[in-house]
C-alpha cells in the first residue's frame, strides 16, 4: 500500500518517515470555562483531514496510528502520586469502532488506567462545523455510569469552543468525581 502522505510505499497507511516527520506531537493548553487545563497535541488545521477519517473505515488505523504517536507516549511520560483514571467522551461505536476509545484505550500505562462506556451523551446532535451559539442552544446531555475511582482525565479527539469538554466537566463534578484535565488530539483554536 502506499503512505497517505507522501505515496512511497509502505506497511502502514503512514509511513514511519512520515509519522517522525508530520506527526510529532507538541504540547498546547489551554483553559476551558470551567477553569480546567485542556493538553492537545496537534493544532487542528495541521491534520485536519486525518481527523475528518473518523467515521470511515480508514480513521480506525489513523487514529490508531495518532493516538500511539501523542497519548501513548504522553501516558509513559506521565506521573502521578497514585494510579488516575481516564474517560473516553461519548466512546460509542460508529463506523465499526469507537476514535475516542482508541485514545483512551493508548493511555494504558502505570499511572493511567482507562474506563470505558462510563460517560455517554444522550443528545446524538454533531457539533462539527456548528457555531457557539448552537452547541450553547443544543447541550450533550451527558450520563456517567457511576464507578469507584475519584480522579480523572477527559479524553476527546478535538477541542474547539470546549463546550462539550466543559458540559462532560460538570457531568463529572455533579457525580463527586474530580477532573484533573483534559487531553486532546487537537485544538481547533490554535493558529
Amino acid at each position: 500500500m502506499k503512505c497517505l502522505l507522501c505515496e512511497s510505499l509502505s506497511l502502514l497507511h503512514i509511513c514511519s518517515t512520515c509519522q517522525n516527520t508530520f506527526l510529532n506531537p507538541s504540547i498546547y493548553k489551554r483553559k476551558i470555562s470551567n477553569n480546567i487545563e485542556v493538553i492537545s497535541f496537534y493544532k487542528y488545521k495541521d491534520i485536519k483531514d486525518l481527523l475528518h477519517t473518523k467515521h470511515t473505515d480508514l480513521g480506525f488505523y489513523i487514529y490508531s496510528i495518532l493516538a500511539k504517536n501523542s497519548f501513548e507516549k504522553f501516558a509513559d511520560e506521565f506521573e502521578f502520586p497514585h494510579a488516575i483514571y481516564s474517560l473516553a467522551i461519548d466512546d460509542k461505536i460508529e463506523s465499526g469502532y469507537s476514535h475516542t476509545a482508541i485514545l483512551n484505550k493508548a493511555l494504558k500505562s502505570k499511572n493511567i488506567k482507562p474506563l470505558f462506556n462510563k460517560l455517554r451523551a444522550k443528545n446524538s446532535v454533531s457539533y462539527s462545523g456548528k457555531s457557539k451559539e448552537f452547541r450553547i442552544l443544543n447541550p450533550r446531555n451527558f450520563e456517567m455510569k457511576n464507578f469507584k475511582e475519584k480522579d480523572v482525565i477527559l479524553v476527546d479527539d478535538i477541542v474547539t469552543t470546549g463546550s462539550t469538554l466543559s458540559q462532560a466537566i460538570e457531568t463529572v463534578r455533579s457525580n463527586k468525581k474530580d477532573v484533573l484535565f483534559c487531553l486532546t488530539l487537537a485544538d481547533a483554536s490554535l493558529i
